[in-house]
């Protein structure tokens, strides 16, 4: 595996490779994010990989300088992968000046949401990920469906942008008590790890009792939503959100679009101690 972190090498590297497949991370790798990989080569050849822990998408108060940063785990992970190149750019490979020029996505997607509690978010995420997919230039892109907003996000700016790049979904990996696996899930106690299924399975209660209702409404939805929280909170989460969405929009549905069948997801973000974990489960 070729290791690069300068956008004019990796360019020279890659010349001529028009079916590159790829997968941006933040590194401290986890079985996440080598299925991902996996699923990459299945699309494309060769599989690139990028490390960047990108500042622009952290809020003031986040966890930007104590993010685990695992170089040298990652690349023995991804070599065992047999990913082809490992793009690993510094801040200043990556950001020469600063970068004043942003993708900012839409309010109704990009401010709601992932977007309501962390201001700025999804401006970040979209600017450096349209800025390594015009390095990468790959043909194809994979992106985990744990990151259920982002992935819709990433997806609907390589469409208005018409960019020649497919965007692949992988579906989340779990422990197997159900946790989807995160890189910060290592921030966790051993009492808050043990706790922290709770959250998946607060997501399947929402789904069973979706489908359980005899008509759908929104008020209906609403107090499902209202009741998952306060049960959450009793165990000592500090819920952000269990939101009941469109899957087409992730806007909240409608008494119509209920009565017309519109696929849903339920999506979540909870505090337990310090770690803030995400999640989310199709219905």
């Amino acid at each position: 595996m070729k290791i690069i972190s300068d956008i004019q090498e990796l360019r020279d590297h890659l010349r001529g490779q028009n079916r590159a497949s790829f997968v941006p991370t933040m590194g401290n790798l986890h079985e996440g994010h080598l299925s991902l990989m996996r699923l990459a080569r299945q699309h494309g050849d060769p599989v690139v990989a990028s490390i960047f822990v990108n500042r622009l998408q952290f809020g003031p108060n986040e966890d930007f300088d104590s993010y685990p940063r695992t170089m040298q785990d990652d690349i023995e992970k991804l070599e065992r992968e047999g990913v082809y190149i490992l793009f690993a750019p510094t801040e200043r490979d990556l950001y020469p000046q600063p970068q004043e020029y942003r993708v900012d996505p839409p309010h109704q997607l990009g401010d709601i949401l992932e977007g309501e509690f962390r201001p700025g978010f999804f401006k970040g995420v979209c600017t450096v990920v349209l800025k390594l997919f015009s390095c990468v230039q790959p043909k194809v892109a994979v992106f985990g469906k744990k990151d259920y907003q982002q992935l819709m996000i990433i997806r609907q700016m390589a469409k208005q942008f018409a960019l020649p790049v497919d965007i692949i979904p992988g579906e989340t990996i779990r422990a197997e008590d159900g946790l989807a696996l995160s890189s910060r899930n290592g921030y966790l106690s051993t009492a808050e790890r043990a706790e922290a299924p709770e959250l998946q399975k607060a997501l399947q209660v929402v789904r069973s009792q979706v489908l359980d209702l005899g008509t759908r409404n929104m008020q209906a939805l609403a107090q499902i939503e209202k009741l998952a929280e306060s049960k959450l909170t009793e165990r000592g989460w500090v819920p952000d959100y269990i939101a009941i969405r469109q899957q087409s929009d992730l806007a909240p549905a409608t008494d119509a679009s209920l009565q017309a069948g519109e696929p849903l997801v339920i999506l979540t973000a909870a505090k337990l101690g310090n770690t803030r974990l995400i999640d989310n489960l199709e219905i």
